[in-house]
C-alpha cells in the first residue's frame, strides 16, 4: 500500500451512506446500528458527507461527517449537536493505517470536531501533529456482570461495610413509603423528559426540540424492534424516576433517566435495579454512557476513556 496511490471521493447520497455504513462499519454496540444513527438524520438535515478513500478499487478508510452550518465545521455523522455537544458515542474512523487517518482528516479541508473516539481509533495518530490534536474527551461508564460472577451480592460486596450500612439506610427510608417498579410502559416517557428538563433546565439534551423528536423517533424504532426497556420506579403512588434503556446483542444500554426532585435517592434506587436485573439476565455488560455526575464512581462502575480529535485551531462551537 502506497501514499501516492490512494484515491478520494465525497458521497451526499444517503442510500449510498447507508450501504457504506452497513458493509464497513463495526457491529459492535447499540451506536453502531445504522437505524439509530438514522433517527437523528432527518430532525437536524446537516448536510452529511462520508469521505472515502481507497486503493485499486478497494475502499480502505471512511469518515462518515454531517456539515453544521451554524458553527461551520464537521461532525461525526448525523450531528445530533445541542448546545456545542453531541450525544452519540464510540465512534470510529474507518481506516486501515494512520496515516490513511491523517489523509482522510487532511481531505475534508474545513474544521472537524470528533467526539466520543474509541481509542482504537486514536492509537498511533500523532498527539503533537501540526493541524489536528486528539485528547481525552469524556469518561464512559460500564458494568460487567461476570466480573461478578453474575450476582448482585457479590457486587455489593465490593463496597466497604460504613458506605453499605448507609447506602441501606437511605434506601430504606424511600421503601418505607413503598416501592414499586413497573416495565415497559411506553407513556412514562413524557414523564422521563419532564423529570429530565426539570432538573437540569435548558442543560438537557431534550430541552432542544431537534434532539427530543430524534429520541422519540429512537423509542419507537426501539420499541418496534422490541429492544427498549423502560423502566419506572414509583413511590406510592408518585412517579420517583425513568430510565430508558435498550438491548442488543446481550448489552443493556441506558440510554437517559428523569428522576423527581421530591423524592432523594430515587436515582440510585433505579440505578441498582439496573445492576441487579443485568446480572439476573446474565448480560454481558450494561453501559451508563458518559457524564460521570458523581454517583458512576461511587457504584465502582468501569471507565472507559472516549477520545476527541480536532482541527487547530478548535471549532468555535454554537
Amino acid at each position: 500500500m502506497g501514499k501516492n496511490s490512494l484515491t478520494h471521493h465525497i458521497v451526499r447520497d444517503v442510500k449510498k451512506h447507508r450501504e457504506l455504513w452497513e458493509k464497513f462499519w463495526p457491529q459492535k454496540c447499540l451506536f453502531d446500528l445504522w437505524p439509530i444513527r438514522y433517527c437523528f438524520y432527518e430532525p437536524y438535515a446537516h448536510l452529511a458527507e462520508f469521505h472515502v478513500f481507497q486503493e485499486n478499487g478497494n475502499i480502505i478508510g471512511l469518515l462518515p461527517l454531517s456539515w453544521i452550518e451554524k458553527s461551520q465545521h464537521y461532525c461525526f455523522f448525523p450531528g445530533e449537536l445541542c448546545k456545542g455537544k453531541t450525544w452519540l458515542e464510540q465512534n470510529r474512523i474507518i481506516s486501515q493505517q494512520p496515516f490513511v487517518t491523517k489523509a482522510l482528516l487532511e481531505s475534508v479541508g474545513k474544521p472537524v470536531h470528533l467526539r466520543y473516539l474509541l481509542s482504537e481509533y486514536v492509537t498511533g495518530f500523532s498527539s503533537d501533529n501540526e493541524n489536528f490534536k486528539c485528547s481525552l474527551d469524556e469518561t464512559g461508564y460500564l458494568f460487567s456482570p461476570a466480573q461478578h460472577e453474575f450476582s448482585f451480592d457479590k457486587y455489593l460486596q465490593e463496597f466497604s461495610k460504613k458506605t453499605r450500612k448507609k447506602l441501606a439506610k437511605k434506601l430504606s427510608l424511600l421503601e418505607r413509603r413503598g416501592v414499586t417498579l413497573r416495565f415497559d410502559h411506553f407513556r412514562d416517557i413524557n414523564k422521563l423528559f419532564q423529570m429530565n428538563i426539570s432538573h437540569y433546565k435548558e442543560r438537557s439534551y431534550f430541552d432542544d426540540k431537534r434532539f427530543l423528536r430524534s429520541f422519540i423517533k429512537l423509542a419507537e424504532w426501539l420499541k418496534k424492534k422490541r429492544m427498549l426497556c423502560m423502566t419506572t420506579l414509583l413511590i406510592g403512588d408518585c412517579i420517583a424516576a425513568v430510565d430508558m434503556g435498550a438491548i442488543w446483542n446481550s448489552q443493556y444500554t441506558v440510554l437517559a433517566g428523569g428522576t423527581s426532585l421530591e423524592f432523594p435517592g430515587a436515582a440510585k434506587l433505579i440505578n441498582f435495579h439496573h445492576i441487579k436485573w443485568a446480572c439476573h439476565k446474565r448480560f454481558s455488560l450494561v453501559d451508563f454512557l458518559c457524564g460521570d455526575f458523581g454517583w458512576k464512581h461511587r457504584f465502582h462502575l468501569t471507565p472507559r476513556p472516549l477520545y476527541l480529535l480536532h482541527s487547530l485551531p478548535n471549532p468555535v462551537l454554537t
